[in-house]
């Protein structure tokens, strides 16, 4: 077998490492930037322009007023049920969607396939959404951000793929031995699949981490926003009051380090979280998308 690198390889190898190499500084500049910034002292951080290579004045003020401040704990707080809660929800609903789907011989199972893929293409929008979460009650309630969402199209049809490419013997098998379709899917399809739950929960876990705009539109009280929507007023709008009940010391710092600070805090639980799902994401993204 001859494993000789061609030229023309060597060059395609050089090229594709200098991209990935740029596109890695395009993502960690930025992190970097924004975590000294953080760690700066506020008065520099104000008379400082460009990017920060290294913390001056090095303090951690700034987050000391973030943990002091009862609006940030809140919405922490909120995000944390919001994401445990939703994504549980969501794993469950999408492995039973999936089950039934994967399974031959089921009534209309293509009919509802079809009218399942309908709705990642043509969807009723944002007023039909709104008027349907107002109809059920569930307006000023953190349930609006996780009942509306609780499967989502594409989550359901990679998961889907994935345990249609299990071997119906398995499932048969365990049927004959006396297994109900409950254990079946818990039992068996989950664990084999267990690749691409890993990737599917880290996708439901982002977005409902990341959510803003339903809060935005189905919560009107301070005390139920998540801390993306806290995230949202600090940055956007600017909005200084919101820090008001940390204190002078939080006033003083709710410029621009208290905001680089509040970033920091906002992004890395996600960012811990995920190297420990890398070694699924590939082969889950894979085997969910090509095979079946």
């Amino acid at each position: 077998m001859n494993t000789r690198i061609t030229h023309g390889e060597r060059i395609f190898n050089a090229c594709n490492i200098m991209i990935c190499a740029l596109l890695s500084l395009c993502i960690i500049i930025p992190i970097i930037n924004i975590v000294f910034a953080s760690l700066s002292d506020p008065i520099e951080v104000m008379k400082h322009q460009g990017l920060f290579l290294r913390p001056i004045k090095f303090t951690t003020s700034a987050y000391a007023a973030v943990a002091k401040n009862p609006n940030i704990i809140t919405g922490y707080m909120n995000t944390l049920f919001i994401v445990v809660t939703g994504t549980t929800l969501n794993i469950v609903l999408t492995l039973i969607g999936s089950y039934v789907l994967s399974r031959k011989g089921v009534m209309f199972n293509k009919i509802f396939t079809m009218m399942i893929v309908f709705t990642m293409y043509f969807q009723g929008g944002t007023i039909p959404l709104y008027l349907t979460v107002q109809a059920v009650g569930l307006t000023n309630s953190r349930w609006a951000l996780i009942l509306p969402v609780a499967m989502n199209t594409f989550n359901l049809i990679v998961m889907r793929t994935a345990m249609a490419s299990v071997p119906d013997s398995l499932p048969e098998s365990a049927m004959m031995d006396g297994a109900g379709h409950a254990r079946i899917l818990f039992s068996i399809m989950a664990p084999l699949t267990k690749a691409t739950v890993a990737v599917i929960t880290l996708y439901y876990a982002v977005y409902h981490w990341n959510s803003w705009f339903n809060a935005m539109i189905f919560l009107h009280k301070k005390s139920q926003y998540p801390l993306q929507l806290i995230l949202r007023e600090i940055l956007i709008q600017d909005d200084t009051s919101i820090m008001s009940a940390g204190g002078a010391d939080a006033l003083a710092l709710a410029s621009d380090t208290i905001k680089y600070a509040t970033i920091v805090v906002a992004t890395a639980p996600i960012l811990a979280i995920y190297p420990f799902l890398q070694k699924y994401f590939v082969k889950g993204v894979m085997v969910g998308a090509v095979k079946g």
